[in-house]
């Protein structure tokens, strides 16, 4: 397997740019990785080896459209919060190639682990996390999302999923790949521009010949993470501040995500809430053992801080006011 490591004279004839930590004290090698990373790359949260020293070392290549860059680090694991691109740099897919080590990439509830010469790609905007216990190197594209939002339907279903060389496109689309940077010391800069809609070509059909099998998977997944979002959510129903950065926090997955589950089945994550918090307030009031309890003590118990909200909501749901539900059933 290839080490993705290039000489200075591939980066100067393809207008390519290297950091490496080795050129910086070892007391600001962690801020400026950090930086380097969030501006070329995504903002994130780094912790760096339990031993050894940090090191990194980028060299990126403008390729028309796509970056191509290889990475080779120590042990490190990256964590992106954030769902915003600050820059168009962000604003991306991230295709990956490991060539030595292992790596593990987490993303939308799901997780993937690789091997040398297998594949990956994720959202760069999206929350995520890359656990890479010791030394590796790899191969980054940098995929802008109009290209492939515009040629894969399902596209974020599909990340954090295992493209595995063994045969048909993605073994052609990694050979590609390796053999394009195990030249980058001898292309012209025409040739190399020339190679990039090629590869966008390669990924996207491999893409796309592995979608409906993992569509099918993602569907179950989809619904277990829901059925995992729910159980969440009623552990925490009663709670005024919940909402959906809270339960997003919670499961690890990004607030746009949560809301798709809930949008697929016509409703959003607070009228679930909603929902079973109304349910549970009927229960209060219709409970004969529960009278002593005035309406402002089930409301707030519920989770409602205000009384002129929760009035009008009991109404919308009942056709009665809550005063006026009480009275009419625990009447009869």
């Amino acid at each position: 397997m290839m080490d993705a490591i290039v000489g200075s004279t591939s980066i100067d004839r393809l207008s390519g740019q290297r950091f490496s930590t080795a050129d910086l004290p070892k007391k600001d090698r962690l801020e400026w990785l950090k930086e380097v990373i969030g501006r070329e790359y995504a903002n994130v949260e780094i912790t760096p080896p339990k031993k050894g020293e940090l090191f990194n070392e980028m060299s990126i290549y403008p390729w028309q459209q796509l970056r191509l860059s290889t990475i080779r680090s120590h042990a490190i694991s990256l964590e992106r919060l954030s769902p915003e691109p600050s820059s168009d740099n962000q604003d991306c897919y991230f295709a990956v190639m490991l060539c030595s080590g292992n790596y593990k990439l987490e993303q939308a509830g799901r997780e993937v682990f690789l091997k040398a010469g297998e594949m990956t790609f994720y959202d760069a905007t999206r929350p995520h996390r890359i656990s890479i216990p010791q030394s590796f190197s790899k191969v980054l594209v940098s995929i802008p999302r109009s290209l492939l939002k515009q040629t894969i339907r399902n596209v974020d279903d599909l990340t954090a999923t295992k493209i595995s060389p063994t045969s048909g496109l993605p073994a052609i689309t990694t050979n590609f790949i390796q053999t394009t940077v195990q030249q980058l010391s001898s292309l012209k800069q025409s040739e190399f521009n020339s190679l990039s809609e090629q590869l966008l070509n390669m990924f996207t059909l491999t893409l796309s010949g592995t979608e409906t099998a993992q569509l099918q998977s993602n569907t179950k997944h989809r619904r277990l993470l829901l059925t995992r979002v729910k159980q969440q959510i009623m552990t925490q129903l009663f709670d005024p501040d919940l909402d959906a950065n809270v339960i997003a926090s919670r499961i690890g997955i990004s607030k746009r995500y949560l809301n798709n589950l809930f949008h697929e089945e016509e409703t959003s994550l607070m009228g679930f809430v909603l929902d079973h918090r109304m349910a549970e307030c009927r229960k209060q009031l219709l409970n004969i053992m529960q009278q002593e309890k005035t309406i402002s003590e089930i409301a707030f118990q519920a989770g409602f801080n205000n009384m002129s909200h929760f009035s009008r909501v009991f109404k919308s749901y009942f056709g009665h006011s809550p005063r006026e539900y009480r009275q009419l059933y625990l009447n009869k």
